[in-house]
């Protein structure tokens, strides 16, 4: 696990414009490929916003730099082709801030005007949520690479829809396990979570999954602030007039961070054992803000908590050298999907002769598929072979003053058998019976 060096923050977002970037314009024929073509995806996620800076920017910035390794062919084996198969790989970035309405409308202008073979976007639960029937009536390629609910693929069947990370319920899932592996006491229960999609999906499958493993819990608090908020004095007060033994929160961003910042001078986190289920990507800015001790996930085994593996200190170092600071969830999200896409893309053009594949070629390539990420293995195995399932990891957090940054100790990390549903079940379906058929270590 890589935990060295002295890192500068985050980069700033972009404000109110598309960023567009292009690859070289005539591919390297390689084998079989095809030369002189490109294959064009469109890239969607947060340029603007308070989602910007955790997550939308560093995970553009990390599909800028793997687009280029992969472009010059200089991403390790099995990436090692020049971009997808001898197609130069050309992107289109699309800012993800405006609500669902604005992003079912890019989501069509990618398609029909921008002519892209493919989207590969979305942080946001309500965007996913709204996108994933405009693409499928389109019947064009769209490839989720983040969001957390479970409906997705739990509510709907989708031919052309992927998914290639797992949903919320992992984290959840891991972070109640988490608790029980590491023998926490809780008698008693908070929560704060966003009150939308991710935050509603996030406190039901921590309640579920606390209800198995910690029968006679009882929940004293359960806050949902609005989406953005930013102001949790009420909240915070709450938390602590009924103090429990662990405070839960999936709050994410811009939020996150003003609720440890705002929540610290009155002790939340002395007096509570604060769990929080999406959280590496706020250990940067915060720094020696963030308390020590938290027990902390980042929807995956990402950044501090990911295994150590050559494939791994590659995206590292790549990513590290490009923008002066260490990848978390959402650049290793965006690797891992694009990762998955390379591979997807040159298995059908293989079956199709050498020549380029559409969309559902690439639809087909993509379904079922297993490959090696620098997180862990995924698999899409789950949503009919169009949602993945992967390992994670949950730590607690320590401020290393040498390093100048927050390390995670205290490691325990999951088998993806462990923590997301089998195929034939949903996710709360699975927990309230037990976690039937987990394989955990």
């Amino acid at each position: 696990m890589r935990q060295g060096g002295n890192h500068t923050p985050l980069r700033a977002a972009a404000r109110g414009f598309v960023m567009r970037a292009a690859a070289a314009a005539i591919a390297l024929g390689i084998g079989g490929s095809v030369a002189a073509e490109d294959i064009k995806i469109g890239i969607v996620s947060f340029l603007s916003g308070q989602a910007a800076d955790s997550f939308g920017v560093p995970a553009v910035n990390g599909a800028k730099a793997l687009i280029d390794a992969f472009n010059s062919g200089a991403a390790p084996a099995p990436y090692n082709k020049k971009g997808m198969g001898g197609l130069t790989i050309n992107a289109v970035y699309i800012d993800e801030n405006g609500g669902a309405t604005k992003q079912v409308q890019e989501l069509r202008n990618l398609y029909e005007r921008e002519k892209v073979d493919l989207v590969i976007g979305y942080v946001s639960s309500g965007d996913c949520l709204a996108v994933s029937p405009v693409a499928e009536e389109m019947k064009k390629l769209l490839v989720l690479y983040d969001c957390g609910t479970p409906r997705i693929f739990e509510e709907a069947k989708y031919k052309y829809v992927f998914r290639t990370a797992s949903h919320g319920a992992m984290d959840n899932i891991a972070a109640a396990r988490y608790l029980k592996a590491r023998n926490v006491k809780v008698d008693t229960i908070n929560m704060i979570n966003q009150d939308y999609a991710w935050g509603h999906d996030s406190l039901k499958d921590f309640t579920l999954s606390m209800s198995v493993l910690y029968p006679n819990a009882k929940v004293l608090s359960d806050q949902r602030p609005k989406f953005g908020a930013g102001q949790y004095g009420t909240e915070i007060s709450q938390l602590m007039s009924r103090q429990a033994d662990v405070t839960h929160s999936s709050l994410w961003g811009g939020d996150l961070q003003a609720l440890v910042l705002q929540s610290m001078p009155r002790g939340l986190f002395r007096k509570s054992q604060v769990v929080l289920t999406a959280a590496d990507h706020v250990l940067v800015p915060l720094a020696e803000k963030m308390p020590d001790g938290t027990i902390l996930g980042a929807r995956g085994a990402y950044g501090m908590l990911a295994p150590k593996s050559d494939l791994n200190d590659w995206w590292w170092k790549l990513y590290q050298d490009k923008n002066g600071v260490y990848p978390v969830q959402a650049p290793y999200r965006m690797a891992q999907s694009l990762m998955g896409v390379k591979l997807a893309v040159e298995k059908a053009i293989a079956a199709n002769g050498g020549k380029k594949p559409s969309g559902e070629q690439i639809a087909a390539a993509l379904r079922g598929s297993e490959w090696e990420a620098p997180g862990g293995r995924v698999k899409m195995v789950i949503g009919e072979g169009q949602q993945a399932i992967q390992p994670t990891a949950i730590g607690r957090t320590k401020w290393d003053p040498a390093k100048k940054l927050v390390v995670m100790e205290d490691i325990v990390r999951f088998n993806a058998e462990c923590v997301n549903p089998p195929a034939n079940m949903k996710a709360e379906d699975w927990i309230k019976a037990g976690f039937p058929g987990a394989k955990c270590n």
